[in-house]
């Protein structure tokens, strides 16, 4: 179907729901976007579900990932604008520059290859999939106090298990197996181009208490672009954790990105 909105596409990261965008795709449609999150594949059409069947999210990598969205994108009248939280973000990178999106917001991104550093938070967390060997064809779920170690760290314990129980997923391990070793793989799938210079504009957010995806990554991430003219920006929450996007300050976020989108996107 043909409308004058303009598409976005959000994308979610490991262990959230897709549902989990629903707040923001209800602003985004009174704000005359026409969104859709579609889930990454393997998923169930509600959090209970995939639960209750995480064989069904196993093994799928980035590659995988990445080429699920392409082809619904390529079903679109027009570039979509690009949302991806986590390895969502990290997603998007790769479709951006990939030129199938009109901009993109990366929140609080995993890391592309040329990251070299990861803190020791963003490492106890990966380490959750990264210790055994067996979870990179199979699924991986948290629990509650690895979800609140992860996403829930700068929330109440109260906030942090409410958002776990509503929201949180068993996901695939081969990401982040695929992530730790980029940068010894010449074909990584975490190879973002981040040369290129036709792309449309970049906006990456970080969280200064995020201990997944921690301030350094994202930092590295933005300077990774520094060769490229292309629009590239860094927005920083210094006292926000990996919920901002889902937690009850996810409004700030949004606003935000709409006035940015607002800016940068006719």
């Amino acid at each position: 179907m043909t409308t004058d909105r303009r598409p976005v596409v959000f994308v979610h990261g490991l262990w959230l729901h897709a549902d989990s965008w629903d707040p923001w795709v209800e602003l985004f449609r009174e704000a005359g976007y026409d969104p859709r999150a579609p889930g990454w594949p393997g998923d169930s059409p509600t959090p209970e579900e995939t639960r209750a069947d995480p064989g069904r999210v196993a093994g799928f990598g980035i590659d995988a990932v990445v080429g699920h969205y392409a082809g619904l994108i390529r079903e679109l009248d027009r570039p979509p604008i690009l949302v991806g939280h986590s390895f969502g973000g990290l997603i998007v990178q790769r479709l951006l520059g990939e030129n199938l999106g009109a901009a993109a917001v990366a929140v609080d991104p995993a890391p592309i290859k040329g990251v070299m550093y990861l803190p020791p938070s963003s490492l106890r967390v990966a380490s959750i999939a990264l210790r055994n060997p067996a979870h990179r064809k199979g699924a991986v779920a948290l629990t509650r106090a690895q979800f609140r170690y992860g996403f829930g760290n700068a929330l109440t314990e109260q906030e942090s298990d409410e958002l776990y129980e509503r929201w949180a997923i068993p996901s695939p391990g081969r990401p982040l197996f695929e992530a730790a070793f980029a940068n010894v793989s010449r074909s990584s799938p975490a190879k973002v181009d981040v040369r290129n210079a036709t792309r449309g504009p970049l906006l990456l957010t970080l969280g200064g208490e995020d201990h997944t995806v921690a301030p350094a990554i994202v930092r590295t991430t933005a300077r990774l672009y520094r060769k490229s003219p292309a629009v590239t920006e860094l927005r920083q929450y210094p006292d926000r954790g990996h919920s901002l996007c889902i937690d009850s300050g996810w409004r700030v976020v949004a606003d935000d990105v709409l006035a940015w989108l607002g800016a940068r996107v006719p």
